[in-house]
């Protein structure tokens, strides 16, 4: 085909069909001036190596700030200059309901098959334990809320102070306690029920972030001793108290409540991680384990000490029935064979990480302990059923 007729064919083309069209870029469907405004803002990012900031001493910068500024409160321009956006800049930034929805661009927040609303293979009706508490805004915070700050400063006068919980029957009305690093007061202790030969009863716990709860009672102490920062905060009085009950005259001293690791060379001994003895005696401990290399309740081999608790009116008996059922199969099943070649299953060596073991003490000097097993499963203290 000659040149001149290649031409008259392209003037002769009056559908447009071989008329060629930009491809639309981000900067030509923005408008120019927009685009040339933020691609200064992108370069001072670039230089600086931060956004530009409202400083009133550098008018470049300052004006720089309020230009970016009016771009993120537009949607429009936001959307139109996100794909030349090389520092993210523009990034969406979740702040309300309507923003989730607005970012919504798999549909699954709206009607039809793919939104998260329409339940599938879900049970009409749901059985919902009667023990569920719920977090919500505390209407009448203001009343409670010089309480909280008066408790903060006691706490660092010096005139309150801190200490582990030990048991439910500290948890009573007017009490402070710290859960999950949270400030709580126990407003109201509703009436007490005794269901499944549990004793429990409905709180109100005000928390000093503003919301409170209708936790169980029982479902508390869970937390508190579950929780590794979990404390009770006793004032002035309540210190004095319980220094002054902490041990009765009539208290009998019966000794010592400790926890050892082996450091046994066996392999099947040193494969297990977390294995501990938790073992009772009248004496010192450092008595009682001074022959250890040569004892089958120790393994035959040396230990070392983990934790000790002086215990006063404790049964050794019960001490021994109480562990073995609280750690139900999670006992070590293992024969040593002693110097005379006798074989021996030694007893109270339990595979449990060290804060469940050491929680189970507490719970069993207390008396707490039946109401509460280990589930090796999830490596946690639990309710008992």
């Amino acid at each position: 085909m000659k040149k001149e007729d290649l031409l008259k064919l392209v003037e002769d083309d009056d559908l447009d069909l071989l008329k060629v069209k930009p491809l639309a870029t981000p900067a030509m469907t923005a408008d120019h001036r927009l685009v040339a405004s933020f691609k200064e803002i992108e370069a001072f990012v670039a230089k600086h190596g931060k956004e530009p900031e409202p400083n009133h001493a550098d008018m470049h910068e300052f004006k720089l700030n309020s230009r970016l500024a009016s771009i993120r409160s537009s949607k429009l321009k936001s959307d139109s200059l996100r794909a030349i956006d090389t520092h993210q800049l523009l990034k969406k930034v979740v702040e309300t309901v309507d923003d989730i929805y607005d970012d919504d661009e798999l549909g699954l927040l709206g009607p039809g098959e793919e939104s998260i609303f329409t339940l599938k293979h879900v049970p009409a009706t749901m059985k919902m334990p009667d023990k569920i508490a719920s977090r919500k805004p505390c209407m009448d915070f203001p009343q409670f809320e010089p309480l909280f700050d008066l408790c903060h400063r006691e706490l660092k006068a010096g005139i309150r102070e801190m200490r582990a919980f030990t048991g439910e029957q500290q948890i009573k009305p007017g009490h402070f306690f710290v859960l999950h690093g949270i400030v709580c007061f126990i407003a109201e202790v509703g009436e007490k029920e005794v269901k499944n030969k549990k004793v429990n009863a409905r709180l109100r716990i005000i928390f000093d972030n503003g919301t409170e709860s209708n936790m169980l009672l029982r479902s508390l102490a869970t937390e508190l001793y579950k929780d590794p920062s979990g404390r009770r905060i006793l004032d002035n009085h309540e210190k004095a108290l319980e220094e002054l009950e902490l041990i009765k005259p009539d208290d009998l001293s019966t000794g010592f409540v400790y926890v050892l690791k082996s450091v046994s060379q066996l392999p099947e001994v040193k494969a297990i991680t977390n294995l501990f003895k938790i073992g009772f005696s009248t004496t010192t401990v450092e008595d009682r384990i001074k022959n250890a290399a040569k004892e089958p309740t120790y393994l035959m081999a040396p230990v070392k000490i983990v934790s000790v608790f002086q215990c006063y009116n404790l049964n050794p008996q019960k001490f021994e029935n109480l562990l073995h059922t609280f750690f139900g199969k999670y006992c070590l099943d293992l024969k040593v064979t002693d110097s005379m070649g006798k074989l021996h299953v030694p007893r109270e060596w339990f595979i449990a990480p060290i804060d469940c073991i050491e929680l189970a003490i507490q719970l069993l000097i207390n008396g707490e302990i039946v109401h509460y097993r280990y589930d090796g499963d999830t490596e946690q203290v639990v309710e008992r059923d």
